[in-house]
């Protein structure tokens, strides 16, 4: 039996106990391991807890409230329940709370969540194949933005990548970091370049390849690897600009030098972190 945000709850024990750094704050406290009346409890609760999201889903349904309940919990004594619903407005409950207590016989709580919590809690399969991250490992929410998507290269659908939650898949930021670093160096669409077959300009960037794909002049497509196209146009540093002294550079080719201007789109797509993919 374990110390939980929703109450006491029971659990199993998944990795060996072993001596760490506490960094993230008091972990939660095993309280006692369980006795035969937590298991009978236990499965007592469970039926009831079927009868109780049925009730007050038709409650919800009769009282017309534009909710979404999902769940219900039964505390371990079993005096009190928690139903978990989602709503995209501002709503008063209390009638909901107060009639589903008269129904029930129970002390309701009624609770209101996002999206994303209401995946992790119902918990169902990803398009990888594997259960939800946010169901099985995934400790916090972390902010997704579509310049992730952006950055890698996928096709902006919402079904590709719109997870269970139908927000942006949390996942998009696993390999955001190195998308990130191996950009650097490589040029970005739409710049010209110079290639050993001669000029052309940027259609296609294959990051993880390390490979872009040119137009080239005379109407051929070309992949060449990165270091065999060199920028048409070098940008200038800041002190050449005005008449100051050359200073050797050493660095990669400058493909990673300020981009030109912000298209509207582009701008309006770093914002919000937990926004729904843009409609195809």
């Amino acid at each position: 039996m374990v110390d939980t945000e929703r109450g006491p709850r029971m659990a199993t024990v998944a990795v060996a106990p072993v001596r760490r750094e506490v960094t993230r704050g008091p972990l939660r406290r095993v309280l006692r391991r369980p006795g035969k009346g937590d298991q009978k409890n236990l499965d007592r609760n469970r039926d009831r807890d079927r009868d109780v999201l049925r009730a007050a889903r038709d409650l919800a349904r009769e009282l017309e409230l534009p909710v979404k309940v999902f769940r219900a919990e039964l505390s371990l004594g079993g005096g009190k329940a928690v139903v978990y619903f989602s709503t995209d407005d501002k709503i008063d409950a209390r009638r909901l709370a107060r009639d589903l207590t008269q129904k029930v016989h129970l002390r309701i709580e009624l609770r209101q969540t996002g999206v994303r919590d209401e995946a992790k809690m119902v918990g169902g399969i990803g398009s990888c194949g594997q259960e939800l991250c946010c169901t099985t490992w995934l400790p916090a929410f972390v902010p997704v933005s579509i310049k992730n998507a952006k950055d890698q290269g996928l096709v902006l659908n919402p079904a590709k990548v719109s997870g269970q939650c139908g927000r942006l898949k949390c996942c998009l930021v696993y390999e955001q970091e190195t998308y990130a670093e191996l950009r650097k160096g490589l040029p970005k669409l739409g710049k010209r370049v110079v290639t050993e077959q001669g000029e052309g300009r940027v259609v296609e960037v294959d990051v993880l390849h390390q490979r872009v794909r040119v137009s080239l002049v005379q109407g051929d497509m070309q992949v060449f690897a990165a270091h065999e196209v060199r920028p048409m146009f070098p940008s200038q540093q800041p002190h050449e600009a005005q008449g100051g002294p050359r200073r050797a550079d050493t660095r990669q080719p400058p493909y990673d030098a300020p981009a030109e201007a912000e298209t509207d789109a582009d701008a309006d797509a770093t914002g919000d972190d937990d926004r729904s993919p843009p409609e195809s």
